[in-house]
């Protein structure tokens, strides 16, 4: 390992997601969270949506690495700051680069998403759409065990 992966390291065991959070706060709170998955749920569609609140629920696991976390929160943030590089307002493309965002997160952070994790958003889901039927779009794998 070299000097700059050390300093690397180094930053990434001294920084706190929790107090990164709460310094950011301007930019990024539940609120806004569910608030922009709300509005745009039917037009992201049910599979960014999940994918959503997956990272949500996985980024509260105190067991998932900060750096895990960071990326997580770096994905929800774009989804709810209100300038994107195509705005959401732009019909079919406009959530297109949210949806990139999301899903590359899922993929960095796949193994941190645990059962308990699966079942919470499969909840929140549920609460909002009812039960997904035998032709939703989400991955089973994504989805918790039955």
């Amino acid at each position: 390992m070299n000097k700059h992966e050390d300093n690397k390291d180094e930053w990434l065991h001294k920084l706190d997601p929790q107090a990164q959070i709460e310094s950011s706060r301007i930019h990024y709170f539940d609120d806004k969270f569910w608030s922009k998955l709300l509005k745009y749920s039917k037009k992201a569609g049910e599979k960014t949506v999940y994918t959503s609140l997956l990272l949500y629920f996985t980024a509260q696991n105190p067991a998932v690495p900060k750096s895990a976390k960071l990326t997580i929160l770096g994905a929800l943030g774009y989804l709810i700051l209100p300038i994107d590089v195509m705005p959401d307002f732009i019909p079919v493309i406009g959530l297109v680069d949210d949806a990139s965002i999301i899903a590359y997160a899922l993929y960095q952070v796949l193994s941190h998403i645990d059962e308990p994790t699966k079942q919470r958003a499969h909840n929140k889901m549920n609460s909002w759409f009812g039960q997904p039927d035998e032709n939703s779009e989400i991955n089973d794998q994504l989805l918790p065990k039955r």
